[in-house]
């Protein structure tokens, strides 16, 4: 689960298609614009603007052809000309170009000197300033890109922290809170609280940070034989949090691979700027939380907390929004549903049919706090500026 206060205020939503939506209303308006200054001669023009935009994508794309024939062939391909050919030309433009060749051929289409002459400069224009890069794409729309690709340095770091970890810690964090709270005192949330700083600062131990936050002990090791390691150790600490003479405990820790964006950021080599870090940060958060809701192992079993990092002279901030998250928790209320009663069935005492009504409910149907079926829960608002941070080495 996410810390959602404040969240859409901070996290970057997806990006709709309202720019297209857009272009293609002023296209439309703008050619009928055109065509009540001069419906005599619109279809000849449109005819030609369609033509030269055909034409001038479909030798950009021969250049691209070009070069990964002649220079990419083997590596990036094996030789296969298909490949390239798919890589280098998009299918309009194919069938733009066989539309031209045809209606050349046996349309009866032709041009004047002068258009040609037009069409030509047009074509010749339109290749140089993209060989300028002018025509390019902004921004904005390789992010999109990137992002719709799933291409971000936050989208693999995301999965590659939830399968080599999350999805094995998670699904057992359960059983190994049960053997912890059967010798020990019972925590205050029976979730992983994972830290995220939106600076990507990770520090060894979360004492340095705020010395409210104290560590407890481990809880007891997961191990499993991965990747030809055996008896490869996962653990989760326990960690202790005091303010106004109140103690909660709670697993915690924070998210390892922020320590990667951060590491990127500070070499020139990585293309990786500040700026680009946070950014990176809070797609690793949305990221995360949506693989972690669609896993069925996973849900309910974590809480991921978004760290702001404009909180310079508060030296508890660390422990208040941990406290708080867990003060939420409190307020939630959990809807699971319905579950099948086992086949053994337990006797029910006589005494009073509404007296016992709970505790024949309880014996039938077992609670299951972290049960990894679906579950919906409703928090009351609260007012926290934080956003959940995730923090685990893997």
């Amino acid at each position: 689960m996410c810390g959602v206060i404040g969240e859409d205020g901070l996290v970057p939503r997806a990006r709709s298609r309202l720019p297209v939506v857009c272009a293609a209303g002023l296209g439309l308006l703008m050619l009928v614009f055109a065509w009540l200054l001069d419906s005599d001669s619109f279809r000849e023009r449109a005819g030609m603007f369609l033509f030269c935009l055909t034409v001038e994508r479909f030798i950009h794309s021969m250049c691209l052809f070009a070069e990964e024939w002649l220079v990419h062939s083997r590596q990036r391909y094996h030789g296969r000309i298909n490949e390239i050919f798919q890589a280098c030309f998009q299918g309009h433009v194919i069938l733009g170009m066989c539309a031209i060749f045809l209606m050349l051929m046996f349309g009866g289409v032709s041009f004047s000197h002068e258009q040609w002459s037009t069409m030509t400069i047009t074509c010749a224009v339109y290749l140089l300033l993209n060989s300028l890069g002018v025509l390019g794409p902004a921004p904005v729309e390789i992010s999109e890109i990137c992002e719709v690709k799933k291409m971000n340095v936050a989208h693999g770091l995301a999965w590659s922290f939830y399968i080599g970890y999350l999805k094995f810690v998670l699904p057992d964090l359960q059983n190994k809170i049960n053997q912890y709270s059967s010798t020990r005192v019972k925590l205050s949330s029976p979730r992983l609280h994972i830290l995220l700083p939106l600076n990507a600062v990770v520090p060894n131990k979360p004492e340095e940070e705020d010395t409210n936050v104290v560590f407890h002990e481990n809880l007891p090791e997961l191990e499993l034989d991965i990747a030809g390691v055996r008896n490869r150790s996962f653990k989760n600490c326990v960690y202790k949090i005091n303010q106004d003479n109140k103690t909660f405990s709670c697993v915690l820790e924070y998210a390892t691979p922020l320590r990667t964006l951060y590491q990127m950021s500070q070499e020139s080599s990585a293309g990786f700027g500040e700026r680009e870090r946070k950014q990176q940060v809070l797609l690793l958060y949305r990221t995360l939380s949506q693989i972690l809701e669609n896993s069925l192992e996973c849900r309910n079993r974590y809480r991921l907390i978004l760290l702001n990092d404009e909180h310079t002279g508060d030296r508890h901030y660390l422990s208040r929004v941990i406290i708080q998250h867990l003060k939420q928790q409190d307020g939630e209320i959990h809807m699971d549903p319905i579950r099948e009663p086992p086949n053994e069935i337990h006797p029910v005492p006589e005494e009073g049919q509404i007296k016992n009504f709970r505790g024949a409910l309880y014996a039938t149907f077992p609670e299951d706090q972290m049960s990894s079926e679906p579950t919906l829960m409703f928090s009351p608002p609260q007012p926290l500026r934080s956003e959940p941070v995730e923090t685990t080495d893997y």
